[in-house]
């Protein structure tokens, strides 16, 4: 009998997936969460071709874990819950969470004007009679450019020139493109000064703050900003656009809330696991429910420019890129990453209990794509109805 496209497409798969090792490093006991994590973590490691691959979900409790290839080039160590990589990115939305404690806690407001909050000797520049707000930061609607202008730096130590003397210099340039609010454009440069507001308000180091508020309470050890000595064995190594291997490089202090974490899958589970417990009882619910809360809509604005990798924006959380519920997919908060020849994207489903990642070790534009399908479908499969 001759079979379908799909059929033989799905048998290849099948087949796949009993050529490769397939361990999982969660806890989970749900086999309906396993399976799709270990079948589409296959499928996107085989058509992607990538050195090393992570995809793992939760969904009430209960994780799931799939690593493929190796760490690093002859490793042959295989991925695991205990990898340590970039999360680059991502640790925007640890930031925003910084943002919504400080913010439960009567420390600032989400309206306050950056200039009131940021104890530098600059006056910060205004547009249109608009002037900036951590809530702008947030949201990605600062008006700032994508990266702070700098000097060049040393490839072993390329952030180091991204600095508070660079970031004041310019501030003095008056770099706004459009009026604060009024539009959204992705910015580093934005997140640069959110994290030196936030020091400024706690009187402590930003890493101090989000390891008070947010990385302790969670459990999450393994989440740092620069890898320890013990760490080194399990560090993923990250490649560029043409393979070649890209080194470890220092964080800078200065871009620690725009994208300077180092996580772990394990990490990142139970953390997930954290933002998609939407039981009434739960704890935390008051910090969860500003930290999902959406405050600037696509709707009205006049653009919107660097937001839509992960899917079309809807909204806009504190860090959070937010999609509105869409046929069968329900409402989902994600965010992705790229650094040092890392690509990550994390997408939840509080409202459903669900959510997936997936952190693949090279810069691979089409990889990076098809793992973003891969982790939404993925959500809206498992999702409950």
């Amino acid at each position: 009998m001759r079979l379908s496209r799909s059929r033989r497409l799905m048998a290849i798969a099948l087949t796949a997936i009993a050529a490769v090792t397939l361990p999982s490093y969660g806890h989970a006991e749900d086999k309906l969460l396993t399976e799709p994590v270990q079948f589409n973590g296959t499928i996107l490691y085989l058509s992607t071709k990538v050195p090393g691959l992570i995809f793992g979900a939760v969904r009430n409790g209960e994780t799931a874990l799939a690593g493929f290839g190796e760490i690093a080039d002859g490793s042959e160590k295989v991925p695991d819950g205990d990898t340590m990589f970039r999360i680059a990115s991502v640790s925007k939305v640890f930031c925003g969470s910084v943002l919504s404690s400080l913010a439960i806690d009567g420390k600032v407001q989400l309206t306050d004007r950056l200039q009131d909050r940021l104890g530098w000797d600059v006056t910060l520049p205004e547009k249109d009679g608009r002037a900036l707000r951590l809530v702008d930061l947030v949201a990605q609607a600062s008006g700032l450019p994508r990266e702070v202008p700098v000097a060049e730096a040393p490839p072993s130590d390329p952030f180091s020139t991204n600095t508070k003397e660079a970031q004041i210099a310019a501030l003095r340039d008056n770099p706004l493109l459009f009026a604060p609010g009024t539009a959204v454009l992705y910015s580093n440069f934005g997140y640069d000064l959110l994290g030196a507001a936030l020091a400024n308000v706690s009187g402590k180091p930003y890493a101090e703050v989000l390891r008070e508020r947010v990385l302790d309470p969670l459990g999450m050890k393994d989440t740092v900003f620069n890898p320890r000595p013990e760490d080194e064995p399990r560090l993923m190594q990250g490649h560029n656009f043409d393979g070649s291997p890209m080194p470890i490089v220092p964080t800078s202090t200065a871009m620690e809330c725009a994208g300077g974490l180092y996580s772990t899958a394990n990490d990142l589970l139970r953390w997930m696991n954290w933002h998609v417990d939407n039981k009434p009882s739960a704890a935390d619910a008051e910090f969860r429910l500003v930290n999902h809360a959406a405050f600037l809509y696509r709707d009205g604005l006049a653009s919107v420019v660097g937001l839509d990798d992960g899917g079309p924006m809807d909204a806009m959380g504190l860090g959070w890129v937010i999609m509105l519920p869409n046929e069968h997919r329900p409402l989902i908060l994600q965010k992705s990453g790229g650094l040092q020849g890392m690509f990550l994207y994390v997408a939840i489903a509080p409202t459903r209990g669900v959510g997936a990642f997936f952190v693949m070790n090279e810069f691979n534009a089409a990889g990076f794509m098809a793992g973003v399908k891969t982790t939404n479908d993925l959500v809206a499969e498992i999702a409950p109805r």
